[in-house]
């Protein structure tokens, strides 16, 4: 039996991606083999796919950090075949080949139940940038913010900022975009940005060590400068969860936003968390927290994936990308 999947190969130091057909993995004690109904792009899977070193960890390999689908094969009595489940984060689309291929085959604990309110389009509209959202809005939450100041979300138009944006907003925050985008003011208030602000002039002057407050708490996808700046301008008690590093790796601040405002900030991992803040966060996601992604979510197939995985490389991308599997 055998399964297509989009395959990275590396020849002469060149990565490329290509439809293959592959054959079907058998799957061990305590795994289940899932037809995948949907996965999506996000930014990891496309530093994957451009052969950037520590992501995948050897080629030929199929990305996809996140999928959706029905258990086919299982190997453990947590899931049985029919199960409707979601699988994200981990070892998948590093180590273990992803969702970017009709079938996956992983550990029964890396994956939960698909909840009863979300359809398989509905939860990869989310995929792991939704996942990661809702692990930053529940770490801010969790630790307390100001709410009579705006919340702001930088890369507010990529996967994680938009979709944060959309539940601080839904759950009753002003929110604040800082977005190198200017072109794309209707996108952004459309998915709840009250106000708006440029990229280079919300950096003009540099980062001070301490600024007026203009934030009582946020969400930073970008780092760098960004980030820093972002600390500077946050109220007392404020928090800022931290999830992305498009603007840099490092950045430069002081301890004055730390030890003057006692402001917190809460570093995002959640591609590693655990299954079970997994599975609350996508009821979360599927209740209170659910969002209208239909509008900002564009729909493809495998062969389209080169053009969409250039685009996000280059910082085009908008919204969500989803891929769908089968016919």
């Amino acid at each position: 039996m055998e399964y297509r999947a989009y395959y990275i190969e590396e020849k002469d130091g060149v990565f490329s991606g290509s439809i293959k057909i592959l054959d079907t993995p058998e799957p061990n004690d305590n795994e289940v083999l899932i037809s995948v109904s949907y996965s999506s792009l996000n930014f990891k899977d496309a530093l994957c796919a451009t052969g950037v070193k520590g992501v995948a960890a050897s080629y030929p390999f199929v990305p996809g950090i996140d999928a959706v689908g029905t258990v086919a094969k299982s190997k453990t009595d947590a899931f049985a075949e029919g199960d409707k489940v979601i699988c994200s984060g981990y070892k998948l689309g590093m180590s273990v080949n992803g969702g970017f291929g009709n079938l996956i085959c992983v550990p029964s604990e890396w994956i939960v139940p698909l909840p009863k309110t979300l359809s398989d389009f509905e939860a990869m509209s989310y995929g792991v940038a939704g996942l990661t959202s809702a692990a930053c809005i529940k770490s801010i939450l969790d630790k307390g913010v100001i709410d009579s100041l705006p919340m702001v979300v930088s890369g507010a138009t990529g996967g994680v900022g938009s979709v944060a944006a959309g539940i601080l907003s839904k759950i009753g925050f002003s929110v604040t975009a800082v977005t190198g985008k200017s072109n794309e003011d209707k996108f952004l208030h459309q998915i709840g940005c009250e106000n708006i602000i440029n990229r280079e002039e919300f950096l003009e002057g540099g980062v001070k060590p301490l600024d007026k407050t203009a934030f009582g708490g946020g969400v930073d996808t970008v780092g760098g400068d960004i980030l820093a700046k972002i600390l500077s301008q946050t109220a007392q008690k404020g928090s800022i969860a931290c999830c992305g590093n498009v603007a840099g790796a490092s950045f430069q601040s002081s301890v004055f936003p730390f030890i003057l405002r006692g402001i917190s900030l809460l570093g995002i991992d959640s591609a590693e968390s655990s299954i079970e803040l997994k599975k609350h966060l996508w009821e979360k996601l599927g209740d209170e927290w659910k969002l209208d992604l239909s509008e900002q979510t564009k729909t493809i197939q495998l062969d389209q994936l080169n053009s969409e995985i250039e685009k996000i490389i280059k910082g085009l991308q908008l919204g969500r990308v989803v891929i769908k599997h089968g016919e």
